[in-house]
């Protein structure tokens, strides 16, 4: 079987399947497990290289307007790949090709792959994304036995928290403009032991004015831009603190968004204990400090 990824997530998730020797297409952002780096890359972004955020936002929205595309698909590479299932995503048009240009690419160039759309809302849809996958990729049992896994640990760090008084929390996805945190990231931070605020469990993410941010009841804000990891997080966090743009007294904590809250896979678990080890270190124990910096 040859499989190809046009999803960060599901290229971890093939992986995590056992699944790594028959992929052989991924995308530009495709970065774990490191063997990723070394399949063709069969999608690329259409946006501009060095933006600041308030320029990826700006350059998106122009985009989006316009109707033009934010990725590029390689069809010389898929057809040369000829993939027998294609991995990819309806949920958000920043995060990957549209699977409508997709299914044209593959009407165009004559290939029947079986394409695999994965749109999880929730943590839970999450982890049935994960058996969709496997189903499509005759992975089954494999698929089984990483969601009982993943399970068994949400239930252990519930077993930890429990008891525990659950500060309220505010997750920022994007930080010029401020969107707070949607779809499956309220549910992580109520797997930590975390009351989500400002947040739309299942839902978009969502655009806020400062003042909504600024006078949110939030103990603990948690910065996590979509695309980018640890150290640019902290930066972008130290920024708002400076600026005095966060709940005055508020914890803040930068967090590696892309491996640990915004990519809808495995690791979304290691998310959860991430988060439950920021706000309970005494129970879960401290965050890895190569995963989450305090900031504030």
């Amino acid at each position: 079987m040859r499989i190809v990824s046009l999803l960060p997530s599901a290229t971890e998730i093939v992986f995590a399947l056992g699944r790594g020797d028959d992929l052989v297409g991924v995308t530009f952002e495709c970065d774990h497990p490191p063997a990723a780096r070394s399949r063709r890359i069969v999608s690329t972004s259409a946006l501009p290289e060095g933006l600041t955020p308030s320029e990826i936002d700006a350059e998106v929205a122009g985009r989006m307007a316009q109707g033009e595309d934010l990725y590029r698909l390689d069809e010389g590479a898929l057809a040369e790949l000829d993939p027998d299932v294609i991995l990819t995503q309806d949920l958000c048009a920043v995060c990957a090709v549209a699977v409508d240009d997709v299914a044209a690419a593959l009407a165009h160039l004559g290939c029947r792959a079986q394409v695999v759309t994965l749109d999880p809302s929730t943590l839970d849809d999450v982890l049935g994304s994960i058996g969709t996958v496997g189903a499509a990729l005759d992975a089954t049992a494999e698929a089984a036995s990483v969601v009982t896994g993943l399970r068994d640990r949400l239930a252990d760090l519930d077993r930890r928290v429990t008891g525990a008084a659950a500060p309220p929390v505010m997750v920022l996805e994007w930080t010029d403009p401020a969107f707070s945190a949607g779809h499956w990231v309220p549910d992580l931070v109520a797997a930590a032991g975390g009351s989500p605020v400002l947040a739309d469990p299942g839902a978009d993410s969502r655009r806020r004015s400062w003042d909504e941010v600024a006078g949110a009841d939030a103990e603990v804000v948690v910065v996590a831009p979509c695309g980018f990891h640890l150290d640019a997080a902290g930066d972008m966090a130290g920024g708002l603190v400076a600026a005095g743009r966060l709940p005055a007294g508020a914890q803040v904590w930068a967090v590696d968004a892309d491996a640990y809250v915004v990519r809808p896979g495995p690791r979304l678990v290691d998310g959860a204990e991430l988060l439950g080890a920021i706000l309970h270190p005494d129970r879960v124990g401290p965050p890895d400090p190569g995963r989450a910096r305090r900031v504030v």
